[in-house]
């Protein structure tokens, strides 16, 4: 039997997941990373992305709109800004969003009005990107 590691992934809402994996990949703030069973223990910031959640054959995607990530050798433990389930994802919300940024974005808009524009930007093709690696494994049509 391949070893596991609990995993789970708490927001403001409430528990979005939780359950074991034999590997969980995260988007850190400074790139993605790989977690297996064991790791060492390490807390960092998570930036906007798909989070997988993978148990074997299966894998569980979900969007995380930043938040930290503690890890543990025994547990992962993601306290998400926001959370949701790709599947729950409704493509055409985050596209219309996504396309709300860019035209502010386009705007005048001064420094702070930028960031929070780039920021929304960055999120919603992070949710985009996580419907469509559903739609690519056959799991959303």
């Amino acid at each position: 039997m391949a070893m596991t590691i609990d995993v789970r992934v708490v927001s403001a809402e409430g528990s979005i997941y939780e359950g074991i994996a034999t590997m969980v990949v995260a988007p850190g703030e400074m790139g993605e990373l790989g977690i297996l069973p064991r790791h060492a223990p390490l807390l960092t910031g998570l930036r906007p992305g798909e989070l997988r959640i993978i148990n074997g054959e299966h894998t569980e995607y979900l969007f995380v709109n930043g938040g930290m990530l503690e890890i543990q050798p025994d547990v992962v433990t993601v306290l998400a800004d926001s959370a949701e389930r790709a599947t729950d994802i409704d493509e055409a919300k985050a596209l219309a969003a996504k396309q709300a940024a860019e035209a502010r974005l386009a705007s005048n808009l001064d420094q702070m009005d930028y960031a929070a524009a780039q920021g929304e930007l960055l999120a919603q093709i992070a949710r985009l990107k996580a419907v469509q690696r559903l739609r690519e494994q056959g799991l959303l049509r």
